[in-house]
């Protein structure tokens, strides 16, 4: 008799991949491999808790529950029920957020100073004289009025949807009402006494995080994140940008997802706090340069050939409502200038919040991520110089065999002894899979206790090496012990990609050092930031030669950086100020141009020589 034939579904937004038969629905099957999505009926249909989006691959007919729940446009966009879904092919699925109980961690915070308030937009309370039969001055008129006449406010103007706004507010709220003006123009109407809020983003191309700004004090209300909903279209920019290349709708697709997750978590953050959207009166969104070209539907096609050149390069005012924010009506999202090539707004904003361009040492700031980027500080040098370097997803759990990115049950922490492999796992869950911190310790262990050699090949004088179906592979959880019944392990293809990730950052560092004239043993400092640097070790990350050997640097984990440097652009003038000459005295360099980066790239594969190695 023939074995039922196995599929691999790909669940995002986790990344875990699980080997199914024919047969299986996908909610069992989310299940099996530790997802746990909401389904109040136990997967009979009638509860439409279990939503899903199939991305790609084919699947099951629509059952009559499905027709039901779901109408035409939402059918032909994918949605179906997990528990009424088979698959009839290998499929991609995404999981939108209300579905998923068990949540992706975010780093939202970091460990930085403050900025002193100075923001760009102000408030103004005003009692204003209602109209009469004697005084027929037009709504507009009568409040600008007020307004110079009060506070010397001149050349006023608004937009037309301010101006829909204001009538029926003046009449609601009494005639007591306060004005949000951003330089010359009013941005929005609101009750009287009511503060004006920020609303800052850092658009990772994995992870969204995002603050709740009091405007006037500069407080953080609420922070939120979310993963990035594009995920599912492609891990890693490129990917992202070819399905942009490739499909006529897939620019508007993909902004619209981005755009409707920005809103629904500024949303969150107002429910929170019981603030209203009016209130909203600024944003600043900071991302790499393919995630702003994306969120804007900038035009891509100059952007994946040689020489990579932006669409634009310089700050922008997008009005909110055309970015689908509801905020105040001319609320603006402001988009920070572009460093170069890759190296984006985000990489920027943390340049601004580590005040990596005053440190008086020899200071490299690393953003690891997707796409690493990297800033070179030399104390006395009027510029800093920077570059990217495409590490890829692996440390965030894709293409590894148990990888998935840190929820519930992903192991974050490895030690192994020589008799044990010692694990901690998020939330203290049943281990499911590996996230990048994990990863990162899992082979650094594996290297320092000589599982795997300088080149990353197995050796198999280990109890725990066993040989799998692609060769030999490190058992880090039994199946008795794992969370979804099946081992957890490291195999030669993980340790593979792994090494080209190190190897791509090792060498990124390496070259621009090299650029600059600055021996590695001259760099006093390393500042590593973003949501993935703030949760690994920095010894596993030294052990395994993700970093070269630099023995006079001090490291600094910041946490995100990116979304600090971002409220600080909110509610500081002088940071836009300071911001813009960062981007004037940076210099942008393309690695892959420099002669010594391929060698520099092989070489950081390799894992480093053992101090105690003869």
């Amino acid at each position: 008799m023939d074995n039922p034939r196995s599929y691999q579904i790909q669940f995002q937004p986790t990344g875990k991949r699980v080997s199914v038969q024919a047969g299986t629905t996908l909610l069992e099957a989310a299940h099996s491999s530790g997802i746990e999505l909401a389904s109040v009926c136990g997967g009979e249909g009638s509860c439409g808790q279990c939503q899903i989006i199939v991305l790609e691959g084919k699947v099951s007919e629509l059952t009559s529950d499905e027709r039901f729940i779901y109408n035409k446009l939402d059918q032909s966009r994918g949605y179906r029920l997990a528990c009424c879904t088979e698959p009839l092919s290998d499929l991609k699925i995404e999981i939108p957020r209300g579905s998923l109980i068990t949540a992706p961690r975010l780093q939202i915070s970091s460990n930085l100073r403050e900025v002193p308030v100075d923001p760009l937009i102000q408030s103004y309370s005003l009692e204003i004289k209602p109209p009469d039969l004697k005084d027929l001055r037009a709504d507009f008129q009568r409040l600008v009025d007020e307004l110079q006449q009060m506070y010397e406010l001149n050349n006023l103007h608004a937009s037309t949807a301010v101006l829909q706004q204001l009538s029926p507010t003046l009449r609601e709220e009494a005639w007591r009402v306060t004005v949000f003006v951003r330089g010359q123009e009013i941005v929005g109407v609101g009750s009287y006494g009511q503060k004006s809020l920020g609303y800052a983003v850092d658009l990772g191309t994995t992870k969204i995080a995002a603050t709740l700004v009091d405007l006037e004090t500069g407080n953080n209300l609420a922070m939120k994140g979310a993963p990035n909903p594009q995920i599912g279209y492609g891990e890693d920019v490129i990917s992202r940008l070819n399905y942009v290349y490739r499909n006529p709708e897939g620019g508007q697709n993909l902004a619209e997802k981005v755009q409707q997750t920005l809103d629904d978590i500024l949303g969150e953050l107002l429910a929170e706090t019981g603030l209203e959207r009016y209130q909203v009166v600024e944003a600043c969104v900071v991302g790499n340069t393919a995630m702003t070209h994306l969120m804007l539907q900038l035009p891509i096609s100059q952007l994946v050939v040689a020489p990579y050149v932006p669409a634009t390069s310089h700050a922008l005012d997008i009005r909110a409502v055309d970015l689908g924010l509801k905020t105040a009506p001319g609320a603006y999202v402001f988009i920070p200038p572009t460093i170069g090539g890759f190296v984006g707004a985000d990489h920027l904003a943390m340049v601004l919040a580590t005040e990596l361009d005053k440190s008086e040492k020899i200071s490299l700031g690393i953003d690891i991520g997707t796409n690493t980027e990297i800033s070179l500080r030399i104390p006395g040098q009027p510029y800093l110089t920077s570059a990217s370097c495409a590490s890829g997803p692996a440390f965030e759990g894709a293409h590894i065999r148990a990888g998935m990115r840190a929820a519930a049950g992903a192991i974050e922490k490895v030690k192994i002894t020589s008799s044990d492999v010692e694990i901690k796992t998020v939330d203290n869950s049943p281990a499911i899979g590996l996230c990048g911190s994990g990863i990162i310790d899992a082979i650094a262990e594996l290297y320092l206790n000589g599982v795997i050699n300088e080149r990353g090949r197995f050796q198999k004088e280990n109890a725990r090496v066993q040989i799998g179906d692609k060769g030999p592979e490190f058992v880090l959880v039994t199946a008795e012990e794992s969370g979804t019944g099946v081992a957890i392990t490291i195999g030669q293809e993980d340790v593979n990609e792994i090494q080209l990730a190190k190897g791509a950052i090792h060498a990124g560092i390496s070259v621009l050092l090299e650029i600059a004239g600055t021996p590695l043993a001259d760099v006093e400092e390393v500042v590593i930031a973003g949501a993935f640097g703030s949760f690994i070790r920095v010894e596993s990350a030294l052990a395994m030669g993700l970093f070269p050997d630099m023995p006079q640097a001090q490291y600094r984990q910041v946490g995100n950086a990116a979304v600090l440097g971002a409220k600080w652009l909110l509610v500081s003038r002088e940071a836009r100020k300071r911001a813009g000459e960062i981007v004037s005295d940076i210099r942008y360099t393309e690695l892959t141009t420099f002669p010594n980066f391929t060698r520099q790239f092989a070489f950081g594969m390799l894992f480093p020589v053992k101090e105690n190695s003869e």
